[in-house]
């Protein structure tokens, strides 16, 4: 059911360090929530759950999970700090999402997205106005087969490069590397807006490999620590002689002719899409020697790519857990500080099931 509505009037703050929110990232497989008075995370919440899920039909678990996640966070944390708004970026404003909101063009940054971001209120998941940040396009808003290797989309990670520039964890001109569900190698000018970006669906189809093919017995079923560079170094050299498609069964000919560990036939399949996303991105010119990389994601991957950027002769920088997660909620209290005072006079959508 949908209506209209509109707040009341809202608490107002000095500055961010007075800011008391909760600040929400969903992705794909997995939806992160904290709750923070200004710079300081007070609460922390996560749950494997996120658009794959709503895409499977089970939207409403989606909805319950993330009014558990918010009620969680605001549970653990003192009276004398009571969130006022909610702060969300990602996957949350996809189709598949809360609401659907259509991304914005590139080159966008920090103020781009604080004018676009809009305010809602979600009468089932929080009763917290909740402002939702819009996720970024580059390329033609409609491609064509001509003109389709130029599109591309994001969300959540224009907010996460956003933050990383604030911080200045990243130096423009870079390229952010992005290793999650999907592969994006994110480009960010000199000015430090996101300028183009391009994706694949490498982390994905490496699952669907690992869990859902003849694979799944040659492989480790879970994501090892450590991935052996000789073994990724392997994958890479047979993705470039045989295609992808070859390398992947050449995982199934090592099992069988017991070469290698599990783990190790794991890093041979990781190298080999590896190598088909790099070449890609140096036959674009998005990644080449003398611009610096900065690698984002699970820590085994993060590092495979970082040796094999080296050895193609480009310097590539590892970004923390801890520093991904401080530059997402930085971009987020910065929107949300810049969009408070549209929500005194706004009308929003109450959406409820």
């Amino acid at each position: 059911m949908q209506d209209t509505a509109k707040l009341g009037c809202l608490p107002t703050f000095d500055d961010m360090h007075n800011l008391c929110a909760v600040y929400v990232d969903m992705g794909t497989t997995n939806t992160r929530v904290w709750l923070a008075h200004g710079d300081h995370i007070l609460a922390r919440s996560n749950q494997a759950i996120g658009i794959r899920d709503a895409a499977r039909g089970e939207r409403g678990k989606l909805r319950a999970a993330l009014r558990d996640l918010i009620a969680g966070v605001q549970d653990q944390t003192p009276a004398s700090c009571s969130a006022a708004y909610v702060a969300a970026a990602g996957m949350i404003t996809s189709a598949l999402g809360l609401i659907e909101l259509p991304h914005i063009q590139s080159p966008a940054g920090l103020p781009e997205l604080a004018v676009a971001a809009s305010w809602h209120h979600f009468s089932d998941i929080s009763d917290l106005p909740v402002l939702l940040v819009p996720g970024l396009r580059s390329g033609a808003a409609d491609p064509t087969l001509d003109s389709i290797h130029e599109a591309d989309v994001m969300r959540g990670e224009e907010t996460l490069c956003a933050g990383l520039v604030a911080l200045r964890l990243v130096l423009p001109p870079a390229v952010v590397i992005n290793l999650g569900s999907h592969w994006k190698a994110v480009q960010i000018g000199q000015n430090g807006k996101i300028e183009s970006s391009i994706t694949t669906v490498s982390g994905e189809l490496i699952h669907t490999a690992q869990q859902h093919t003849i694979l799944a017995s040659s492989v480790s079923s879970g994501q090892p620590g450590d991935l052996t560079m000789d073994w990724i170094d392997a994958g890479m050299r047979e993705q470039r002689r045989s295609g992808l498609a070859r390398a992947l069964f050449c995982v199934r000919l090592l099992h069988l002719a017991n070469e290698g560990t599990a783990n190790d036939r794991f890093a041979f399949l990781v190298g080999a899409f590896i190598a088909s996303d790099l070449d890609a991105f140096v036959s674009r010119s998005v990644l080449k020697a003398g611009r610096p990389a900065v690698l984002v994601g699970n820590p085994a991957v993060v590092q495979a790519w970082k040796g094999a950027l080296s050895q193609a002769g480009i310097a590539a920088t590892v970004i923390t857990p801890t520093q991904v997660e401080s530059a997402l909620l930085k971009a987020l209290q910065h929107i949300l500080l810049a969009a408070v005072p549209k929500l005194q006079s706004v009308s929003h959508k109450v959406v409820s099931e």
